[in-house]
């Protein structure tokens, strides 16, 4: 249980205000934080509603949309019809290998750059520095995927170790 039960869902709605701020559907900004927060293994789509006091529409939107990005799953409950919804511990790199996003904008900016045809063009250099750094992005996510899984490691190696470990 939270040290801190009304810190903790202020956390979680200011969280999701945050996602949604950046362009992240609402619902599933919410959904996706109260997952994160849970101190169960998951929830399901009655224990959302409950907690985010939302509609049964609402919750089947936000976690079907969330699925999509790879970031929950669903989870059958033996001997219960009732599925549980859970963040994978690696979500974050199932989403960045899920999501074309990179690429796709890249692609677009590089048909920007032949639907302008003019290399003296202001937009010329814009739509190449955009194509350039969505392919760069996107050709540097795998690799820091790899950094922040060994980084990962060694900090929860650490925690496991305990403060005796540490302090040596």
């Amino acid at each position: 249980m939270a040290k801190d039960a009304a810190a903790l869902a202020e956390v979680m709605e200011h969280s999701a205000a945050v996602l949604t701020a950046a362009g992240f559907p609402r619902m599933a900004a919410r959904v996706l934080m109260a997952l994160t927060v849970t101190e169960t293994p998951g929830l399901t789509a009655s224990e959302l509603a409950d907690r985010l006091e939302a509609s049964a529409a609402g919750i089947s939107g936000a976690v079907r949309y969330l699925q999509t990005l790879g970031i929950v799953r669903r989870v059958s409950q033996p001997g219960s019809r009732r599925d549980r919804y859970e963040i994978p511990s690696d979500w974050y790199a199932l989403m960045v290998r899920n999501s074309p996003v990179y690429g796709v904008l890249a692609d677009q900016a590089e048909a920007g750059l032949a639907a302008v045809g003019d290399p003296a063009s202001p937009a010329t250099e814009r739509l190449r520095d955009m194509a350039g750094f969505y392919r760069f992005v996107q050709s540097r996510l795998p690799q820091l995927i790899a950094e922040w899984e060994t980084v990962r490691a060694a900090r929860d190696a650490a925690e496991t170790a305990g403060p005796a470990a540490r302090r040596a």
